[in-house]
């Protein structure tokens, strides 16, 4: 039976965000809200709960998830910036967008592309998860909460409570969700959408 957080989408309670922390940080599943959609995270390195989201969602080994960061510092230790990325990254986080960048040795290898040596990054902006990110003290493994079949992502957490209350090990009720994911963005050559979602990038 999962634990069922409801924090404050614009003053998240810190003494529920400390323990969110720490069940991130002892290996829980957690969902929580974005600035998209819902998500389902999981501690950088823990590969256990990274095989628990992929049940959860049914992925398949190739789907590649997200490095979710507090900010651009943290960002740049994760991926390999070249000045006009920077700038680009500067504009437009936080915000609704995933950035494929050249990964670092920080990236744990199941994150990154083995063809392309690329990760997936993202600094939201929503002060729930924000808040969770810096308690936590660096990037979680997420990816959007949408189940094998269903065209949208779950919206309602406590829809979320009843569909996967003994699949995770928390629900952060932040409010009701987004349906629109992140928009991606390919900043390895020439930037270049390759995935259009809730935010409009002009380059």
């Amino acid at each position: 039976m999962s634990q069922y957080f409801v924090v404050h989408e614009s003053h998240p309670q810190q003494r529920l965000i400390r323990r969110a922390a720490d069940i991130v940080q002892a290996g829980g599943l957690v969902a929580y809200p974005t600035d998209t959609t819902y998500a389902l995270g999981c501690h950088i390195g823990d590969k256990r709960a990274l095989d628990r989201i992929r049940q959860v969602r049914r992925l398949e080994k190739s789907h590649l998830l997200t490095l979710a960061c507090s900010d651009l510092s943290e960002l740049s230790t994760y991926a390999r910036v070249e000045n006009a990325s920077y700038r680009i990254l500067k504009h437009y986080t936080p915000g609704p967008f995933t950035f494929l960048l050249p990964a670092t040795r920080e990236v744990p290898r199941r994150l990154v592309n083995p063809k392309r040596k690329t990760v997936g990054l993202r600094v939201p902006e929503h002060r729930v998860t924000q808040a969770l990110l810096e308690a936590v003290g660096e990037p979680m493994m997420t990816t959007t909460l949408r189940l094998l079949g269903d065209e949208y992502p779950l919206t309602d957490p406590e829809d979320i409570r009843g569909t996967l209350e003994h699949q995770v090990d928390l629900i952060i009720n932040g409010g009701w969700g987004g349906i629109e994911p992140t928009t991606v963005v390919d900043l390895t050559d020439s930037p270049m959408v390759v995935r259009q979602g809730l935010g409009i990038f002009e380059g």
